[in-house]
C-alpha cells in the first residue's frame, strides 16, 4: 500500500504544482521519489507531528493540497487538537496518511498500534476517512483524496498487502465495493482485512454458505445503501476490522439500529483492553480471532443461531 501510496502521489504532482507532502521524520525507502522528484515540494518537520499538522495548514490556506505522513497513530493522536481545530474547522486540504494501520507495526507494542484512530477520526466534522482494502483501492483513494475538497485521512497498512481485487473495481469515496454476492451471510470488511475476508468466504463457499462480501473503504461518509441493501438481502451481517470499539463496526450497527427489520449483527474488531504483549501482525490477529479461522467460525456460530 505504502508503494501505491507514493507512486500515484508522485503522478498526481507532475500535474498539479499545490500537492506537498509533509513528513515527521519517516518514510525511509518509501518517500524518497516524491523528494527527489519535487524537492520544493517536500518538507521533513521532524519528529514534531504537531509542528507537521501546523505547517501543513497554513501550506493548505495558501491554496495548497498538503499530505501529511507518519506512522499508525502519530499522525493522529499526538496532533489531535491541531486536526480538530487547525484543519477540520477551517475545512483545510490536508490528507492525513497514516501508514502501519493496525497491528502492523505488531512488534513495536502499543505504543506503535494504530486501534483508536478510525473512531476518532469518523467523528470530526469535515473528515473523510479512508481504509483502503489493497493496493488497488489505495491508488483510487489517493486519486479521489486528491480531487476532492477539505480535510482527510487515509489509512494504510505497512507493506506486501497483495492485490485482492481481479480486476479494477469502480471507486467512489463513499461508495462500498461488492466482491461477492450471497444470501446467507454479509462481511463487511475494511483496510487491510479484506484478503483474509475474501480467503475465509471462499472457503465458506466450498461448505455451501452463499457469501456477500463488501469492501468498505469509506468509513465516513459510510455507505448506508450498501449497509440497508446487505440488511434486506442476507441473514446476518459481521464487521470485520482490525480496530478497537468505535470504528466500522460501530459506524454499521449505528445503521441498523434505526432500521426496524435488524438481521442478526456481529462486530468482529480487537478488544477493547490494549494489546500488552508484541509479536507479528499475523500472531497478534490470531490471539484476537482476526484470521480465517476466527471469521469461519464466527459465521457457523451466527448461522446456527439464525438456522
Amino acid at each position: 500500500m505504502r508503494i501505491s501510496f507514493i507512486k500515484t502521489l508522485c503522478e498526481l504532482a507532475r500535474t498539479d504544482e499545490n500537492i506537498w507532502l509533509v513528513c515527521g521524520d519517516l518514510g525511509f525507502s518509501v518517500l524518497e521519489p516524491f523528494a527527489e522528484e519535487f524537492p520544493d515540494r517536500f518538507i521533513n518537520a521532524g519528529v514534531a507531528e504537531q509542528n507537521m499538522t501546523g505547517l501543513a495548514a497554513g501550506l493548505a490556506l495558501s491554496g495548497k493540497t498538503v499530505f501529511t505522513y507518519s506512522i499508525a497513530n502519530f499522525p493522529v493522536m499526538r496532533c489531535f487538537e491541531q486536526i480538530r481545530n487547525d484543519v477540520c474547522y477551517h475545512n483545510l486540504n490536508v490528507k492525513i496518511v497514516a501508514v502501519g494501520g493496525g497491528l502492523a507495526y505488531g512488534t513495536q507494542g502499543y505504543t506503535h498500534h494504530g486501534v483508536e484512530d478510525l473512531a476518532v477520526m469518523r467523528v470530526l466534522p469535515n473528515m473523510t476517512v479512508i481504509a483502503p482494502g489493497d493496493p488497488i483501492e489505495t491508488k483510487f483513494a489517493v486519486q479521489s483524496m486528491a480531487q476532492q475538497k477539505g480535510p482527510g485521512y487515509l489509512r494504510l497498512g505497512k507493506a506486501s498487502e497483495p492485490i485482492v481485487h481481479q480486476t479494477e473495481p469502480v471507486f467512489e469515496i463513499g461508495r462500498a465495493i461488492r466482491l461477492l454476492d450471497g444470501k446467507d451471510i454479509a462481511l463487511i470488511s475494511t483496510g487491510a482485512m479484506l484478503e483474509t475476508t475474501m480467503a475465509a468466504a471462499k472457503e465458506l463457499q466450498k461448505t455451501g454458505v452463499a457469501v456477500t462480501v463488501l469492501s468498505m473503504h469509506t468509513v465516513q461518509p459510510l455507505d448506508e445503501n450498501a449497509v440497508k441493501d446487505a440488511a434486506k438481502e442476507c441473514r446476518a451481517i459481521i464487521t470485520i476490522e482490525e480496530h478497537a470499539v468505535g470504528g466500522l463496526g460501530s459506524a454499521v450497527g449505528e445503521i441498523l439500529a434505526q432500521s426496524y427489520d435488524n438481521p442478526m449483527f456481529r462486530m468482529m474488531r480487537l478488544n477493547r483492553e490494549p494489546v500488552k504483549h508484541a509479536g507479528s501482525q499475523k500472531y497478534l490477529r490470531t490471539a484476537q480471532g482476526l484470521d480465517v479461522k476466527g471469521i469461519i467460525k464466527m459465521v457457523e456460530s451466527v448461522l446456527a443461531r439464525h438456522a
